[in-house]
């Protein structure tokens, strides 16, 4: 049986034009996000296999492969609830989401300051990866985190609350190679309601990450 499976959509394909067309959401979610999914269970099986055998010759590659889909369904399933198709703007007190919009001020100087280093963090990405911003509770901090593939150059402990897709296939057919377009664009469909109750419940268990002797 297996042990991931691929979420649904929490809206139609249609729902983030004209920033996302649907095409592009139809390929990454039900054949990119799927096949995530597919290898993390398939490497659950194989990492079985080689413990009930005994044989440990490929154990690097296949903790390595796990690390891989298992980061990439995490961080498209917490992508797909960060759009919405009444987003955008800027989180404010307003709207209910005031704690979040204060922990950006404290943690980046002001929501300016943050949003152009979460765009240069996803668009200067080297190949593959994502600009994601993350609850980090030693400090009790907001960081920007720049992740390259789905799993390295992660604080660990850090919580993304917010993710921004920067591999090809999440923008190419529509963007092409202009990357940094696509970035611009995507704070258009920014679901700040999400982005505030994944801040409230990363808080809520910050301190299980180091316990006091």
């Amino acid at each position: 049986m297996a042990v991931y499976t691929l979420p649904e959509l929490p809206y139609d394909y249609s729902e983030l034009e004209p920033v996302i067309n649907p095409q592009i959401i139809e390929l990454h979610h039900d054949k990119h996000h799927a096949a995530y999914v597919k290898g993390a269970n398939d490497t659950l099986e194989q990492l079985a296999e080689a413990r009930d055998k005994e044989q440990w010759g490929s154990i690097n590659g296949l903790e390595k492969n796990l690390a891989f889909h298992l980061s990439g369904h995490i961080l498209h399933s917490i992508y797909w609830h960060n759009m919405t198709g009444d987003g955008g703007g800027e989180p404010l007190a307003a709207d209910g989401v005031g704690d979040l919009a204060d922990a950006i001020a404290e943690s980046f100087g002001s929501f300016a300051g943050f949003k152009a280093q979460l765009t240069k963090a996803a668009a200067t990405t080297q190949g593959s990866g994502w600009g994601v911003l993350a609850y980090e509770p030693l400090s009790g901090r907001l960081i920007v985190e720049q992740v390259y593939d789905h799993q390295g150059n992660v604080g660990q402990g850090s919580t993304p609350i917010l993710v921004f897709d920067a591999w090809e296939h999440a923008f190419y057919l529509q963007y092409k190679n202009q990357k940094v377009d696509f970035i611009d664009a995507m704070w258009a469909v920014v679901n700040w309601q999400d982005v505030a109750k994944r801040y409230e419940a990363a808080k809520a268990r910050a301190d299980v990450l180091l316990l006091n002797p």
